[in-house]
């Protein structure tokens, strides 16, 4: 019964860490606009960005990404078996946070801070692959649809086949949080890294 309570309150604290809305807090700190208000409207640090305050959005990804982290560490500290549901709950949170009534940011930092404690070469390998496309195209909304969609083929091209169930989940929480930024690009409408007004069709 009491290991039953422990697990439950560690997914619990999980979905809670990912609630922390640190893209508000951030802007707060910086002074900003609410983000919540401009651009995608959104808590993460693309959309701090937005702001032209680059510290502040760096800052909004490191912490964004701490909390995938450390509820993955708590998970594997008390039972690794919970760390896959620790890591789907932490996104689940920053998606949909309690505190902010359930509109929160796209999930894609803190989906890297959570891959990077369970396996440090899933998490790079994801991470170069948004820093490439993001570079590339300067489409932030492509490069995390692209590194957390592949997810689940890097972890078993990296042996971690333990882990693509975990991702496959993650990619769909990915996809759900992106839908509107999957319509824009398909109509050629996304707003560019950088750029505050969206991009013409391409033709």
């Amino acid at each position: 019964m009491i290991s039953i309570l422990t697990n439950v309150l560690i997914l619990l604290i999980a979905y809670l860490l990912g609630s922390i809305p640190f893209g508000l807090l951030v802007s707060w700190l910086f002074k900003l606009e609410d983000p919540r208000t401009v651009g995608s409207k959104n808590i993460g640090a693309t959309n701090v960005l937005r702001s032209g305050n680059k510290r502040a959005a760096l800052l909004t990804f490191l912490l964004d990404g701490l909390k995938g982290s450390a509820a993955m560490a708590m998970a594997l500290i008390f039972d690794p078996t919970l760390a896959p549901w620790a890591g789907i709950l932490v996104v689940i949170g920053h998606i949909w946070p309690i505190w902010l009534r359930f509109q929160g940011g796209k999930g894609v930092a803190t989906t890297f801070g959570a891959l990077l404690i369970l396996s440090w070469p899933v998490g790079v390998t994801c991470l170069v692959t948004w820093a490439a496309v993001a570079t590339t195209t300067r489409y932030s909304s492509l490069a995390a649809l692209l590194s957390i969609v592949l997810s689940p083929l890097y972890s078993l091209f990296l042996k971690r086949e333990d882990l693509a169930l975990m991702c496959l989940g993650l990619g769909a929480l990915i996809l759900i949080s992106h839908r509107q930024n999957i319509s824009r690009l398909i109509t050629g409408k996304e707003t560019k890294i950088g750029n505050n007004t969206p991009q013409p069709p391409s033709l």
